[in-house]
């Protein structure tokens, strides 16, 4: 017989960056600033993620676009695939996404399924939640405790065959 399941995944969301706590203040401030260096001259839609990390140093990394589609990476992805062939001791203990129009305001984003992915796989690897910011409606910004909370029924390691 089948069961209904019932997720439940809090997240606050902050009328402004007036909210913020200092360090988050940080993380996101660096995350809109990213987008100045973005590569977007198909989609004109710049975005950057900063990773605040343990060490209180900020890593960042900006949507990279190519004229073959495919070819691309999401800021998300630079960010943390950046992060760990640079420094890979370091843990991360926040982090921020912001997105804007190349002649527009900043407004909001949700990270890609594969984005979400990859960044699950990270705070996995680290065995601790990263908080993760993002940017909503009216300036709204979206305050989660988990990266785990954008995608409950994740792939992990736990799904592929035991090694011998």
């Amino acid at each position: 017989m089948a069961h209904p399941l019932h997720l439940t995944i809090t997240v606050e969301v902050l009328d402004s960056e007036a909210e913020l706590t200092p360090v988050e203040a940080t993380v996101w401030q660096n995350a809109r600033a990213a987008t100045d260096h973005s590569y977007a001259p198909y989609s004109h839609f710049h975005v950057g993620a900063a990773l605040l990390l343990d060490d209180g140093s900020i890593f960042r990394g900006t949507n990279q676009e190519n004229a073959a589609y495919p070819s691309g990476l999401c800021a998300e992805r630079t960010a943390l695939f950046g992060l760990a062939a640079s420094q890979p001791t370091r843990r991360i203990v926040a982090m921020a996404v912001a997105a804007r129009p190349a002649a527009g305001p900043f407004g909001p984003a949700m990270p890609c399924g594969a984005c979400r992915q990859v960044m699950t796989e990270y705070e996995n690897r680290q065995e601790q939640p990263i908080p993760l910011l993002l940017p909503g409606p009216n300036g709204s910004i979206y305050r989660f405790r988990s990266l785990a909370d954008l995608l409950p029924f994740q792939f992990n390691a736990d799904d592929l065959p035991a090694r011998s």
